[in-house]
């Protein structure tokens, strides 16, 4: 008797698993169409004006965001083997060759220790001076990027409003026309205005969120360059002053000598 309950149970468990796993399959189709039509819904409420004004905006985002991400990397402005080549050039006194390095490459650091090696014969504060002017116009050159993600943040919601308050005159100009107002006309004046605010806020927040990392990735990454070219340039200048106090040495002893 139990081992007929035994059989009579695996058909049963089997059958009710493929119950649940059509149920399953049934209901993410539903899904899926689902949001299908809320896709489309979006697309055909969003208009023939704020559909194509915001397509544009998000892409400027989206291109905005890849440049900075690219252009912000501590490995593209502060690059390692550079680092490497301008401390073994320094090393060995090659000044000219560290030089021709800095202006080979395009990085912030080398901007940077460009515009000081141009002023460290007048001085090691001179250079300073420079280098940090240097660092301040390639700073605000990134920032100009940057506040471009702040204005998409801001101007998103602006956006959103106006397409609000159109799709709301829609819906309004359907009840003033008297008699009993077509239903379509409602929904579809009352769907625009919130699809146009629902998009313009949804491109407001990554925007929002972009400016703000951007704003202090770049504090970070002109922290790290000015450190590291100030760096440099000071140890520069004590080798090339060092270098120079050698090479006097010997007239020195030669001059005592006769």
């Amino acid at each position: 008797m139990d081992a007929l309950l035994y059989r009579l149970r695996w058909p049963s468990i089997v059958g009710m698993a493929l119950v649940v796993l059509h149920a399953s399959a049934s209901s993410a189709h539903a899904e899926e169409r689902g949001a299908a039509d809320m896709l489309t819904h979006i697309v055909s409420s969003a208009g023939i004006f704020f559909g194509p004004l915001l397509l544009i905006v998000s892409i400027c985002l989206a291109t905005l965001f890849v440049l900075l991400v690219l252009d912000l990397r501590l490995g593209a402005q502060l690059p390692p083997k550079f680092v490497q080549l301008f401390t073994a050039a320094v090393s060995l006194h090659q000044y000219q060759q560290a030089y021709s390095l800095c202006r080979a490459n395009g990085s912030c650091l080398a901007r940077v220790l460009t515009a000081g090696m141009g002023r460290l014969q007048y001085g090691l504060e001179d250079a300073r001076q420079a280098a940090a002017n240097m660092l301040d116009s390639v700073r605000a050159g990134k920032e100009q990027l940057i506040n471009y993600l702040g204005t998409i943040g801001t101007l998103g919601p602006m956006i959103g409003l106006v397409g609000t308050v159109f799709g709301m005159i829609q819906s309004f100009m359907e009840l003033s026309k008297g008699g009993t107002p077509k239903s379509e006309e409602l929904a579809s004046g009352i769907s625009h205005a919130l699809v146009v605010t629902l998009l313009g806020v949804a491109i407001s927040v990554p925007a929002i969120f972009c400016y703000t990392f951007f704003r202090n990735r770049l504090v970070r990454v002109t922290l790290e360059v000015g450190n590291l070219a100030d760096d440099l340039l000071t140890q520069m200048y004590h080798q090339s002053h060092s270098e120079t106090a050698d090479n006097q040495e010997p007239s020195a002893t030669e001059h005592a000598a006769a």
